[in-house]
C-alpha cells in the first residue's frame, strides 16, 4: 500500500499515507552530527561482522538502562534493522516440523520468517475487547513437544498492545514447565508506552529464563532513524554466535556510518523521548475519538506504539467480506491504509498515527466521507 501510494502521488494524485510505521519527527541533531563526524573521519570501511565494540557497549547500556536487562557486549549483535535480528534468530533455530506460537494480529513479517525457515506458525488469537492481550493459559494450551518459540511484541504492531508485568510473569511460569520453549521478545517500540508505568520485558522480570530469551531493540522508532537500518539483540551467547554466523554469510556488517550514529543515539541525550511520547499520545487520543465517531468503525485505545487496529465488521457486506477491497476503496478516496488480513486479522484495517496532526485530521475526514 505504501508503494502504491507513492506511485499514485507520482501520477499527481493527492494521497495521504497512513500505511507505514515511521515517526515523522526529525532524527535528533546529535545523531546527525555523529554520522557526519564518522564520514569526516573516513570511518567508511568494513567493521566487525556483528558490529563495532563501541556500539555493542552502547547497546548493552541501552538494554540495562531502558529495558532493565543486564548483558555483556559479547552477548549483543548489531544488525541491519531489528527485522534482520528477528530473521536470524528464527533461521538459526527453526527447522521443518518445529512450531512457533505467534500472537495474532501479528506484524506481517513474523509468520513469513517462520515459514521461510520451514517451521509451522501456530496462531494465538487475541481480541479487541481484551486489548489484544492473551492469557498465559491460552499460550500453554498451544504448546506441544514441537514448540520451540513464542514471539512477543510489546508494545505491539499492529494493535498497540502492551503486555503488563503480571501477564509476562504468568508467561514465565508457563515457560518453567516447558524447557524447550524459547521467547523472541521484540521491544522495538518500548519508548512508546502510554500506560504511565515502566516498560515491562520478560528477560528483566524472569532472569532465571534469560538463557531462553532473545530481546530485540533498536533506534528506528525511538530516535526516528528508520533509514539508518540499525537493530540490536541480546540473548544467550550460543544464539548470538549462531546469528553472527548467518550474518557473516549473508549481509556482513551493518553500515559503519549508521553504527556511529547509533552509538550517539544510545549514549546521547534521551530527554526528547518524553516530549515525542506525549505528542504521540495526543495524536492517539485524537485519532481514537475521531475513528469511533465514524459509523461502522471502532477501535480500542492502543496502549503503545503508533497504530490503531480498526474494526469495520459492520461495513464488510459492502465489500464482499474482503477487507482488501475496503482498503482499496479508501485508497480511491485518497488515504492509504493496510488491510487487517495482512496481519492475520480480518474485517478492518490498520492506520499509523505517526504523522502531523493536521494531516491526520484530513485523512480521517476522508475516511469518513469514503464510508458515508
Amino acid at each position: 500500500m505504501t508503494d502504491r501510494a507513492t506511485e499514485l502521488r507520482a501520477e499527481g494524485k493527492d494521497i495521504i499515507s497512513l500505511s507505514v510505521g515511521e515517526p515523522d519527527f526529525a532524527t535528533p541533531p546529535h545523531v546527525i552530527e555523529a554520522a557526519k563526524a564518522a564520514l569526516d573521519a573516513g570511518d567508511t570501511k568494513y567493521t566487525p561482522v556483528t558490529g563495532t565494540m563501541a556500539l555493542k557497549k552502547a547497546a548493552a547500556l541501552h538494554f540495562q538502562r531502558d529495558l532493565g536487562i543486564a548483558t555483556d557486549p559479547s552477548q549483543v549483535i548489531v544488525t541491519a534493522g531489528g527485522k534482520q535480528a528477528l530473521f536470524e534468530a528464527i533461521v538459526a533455530t527453526v527447522s521443518h516440523g518445529d512450531e512457533v506460537i505467534v500472537p495474532s494480529p501479528w506484524w506481517v513479517s513474523y509468520p513469513q520468517m517462520v515459514r521461510f525457515a520451514g517451521g509451522t506458525v501456530v496462531p494465538l488469537r487475541t481480541h479487541a475487547h481484551r486489548n489484544f492481550r492473551f492469557d498465559p493459559g491460552e499460550f500453554e494450551a498451544l504448546i506441544t513437544p514441537s514448540t520451540n518459540w513464542l514471539m512477543l511484541n510489546s508494545p505491539g504492531n499492529p494493535t498497540g498492545a502492551v503486555y503488563p508485568a503480571e501477564m509476562l510473569k504468568g508467561i514465565g511460569e508457563v515457560l518453567r514447565h516447558h524447557p524447550q520453549v524459547m521467547v523472541l521478545s521484540d521491544d522495538i517500540y518500548a519508548p512508546l508506552n502510554y500506560t504511565d508505568g515502566p516498560h515491562a520485558t520478560l528477560a528483566n522480570l524472569c532472569p532465571d529464563l534469560a538463557d531462553r530469551i532473545c530481546t530485540v531493540s533498536g533506534v528506528s522508532k525511538s530516535h526516528a532513524m528508520t533509514g539508518f537500518r540499525i537493530g540490536v539483540a541480546t540473548g544467550p551467547k550460543w544464539l548470538i554466535d549462531a546469528m553472527g554466523k548467518l550474518q557473516s554469510n549473508s549481509s556482513g556488517n551493518p553500515a559503519s556510518i549508521s553504527q556511529a550514529a547509533a552509538v550517539a543515539a544510545f549514549e546521547g541525550p534521551q530527554d526528547f523521548l518524553a516530549d515525542w511520547r506525549e505528542r504521540f499520545r495526543a495524536r492517539r487520543d485524537m485519532v481514537v475519538a475521531a475513528i469511533n465517531a465514524i459509523p461502522g468503525l471502532s477501535t480500542p485505545v492502543p496502549d503503545g506504539a503508533f497504530y490503531c487496529f480498526i474494526d469495520a465488521s459492520e461495513l464488510m457486506d459492502r465489500f464482499g467480506g474482503d477487507d482488501r477491497k475496503l482498503a482499496l476503496h479508501l485508497l480511491d478516496h485518497g488515504v492509504a491504509v493496510v488491510a487487517a488480513s495482512a496481519f492475520g486479522g480480518k474485517n478492518g484495517f490498520r492506520i499509523s498515527f505517526a504523522t502531523d496532526e493536521a494531516v491526520l485530521e484530513e485523512a480521517i475526514r476522508r475516511i469518513g466521507a469514503a464510508l458515508a
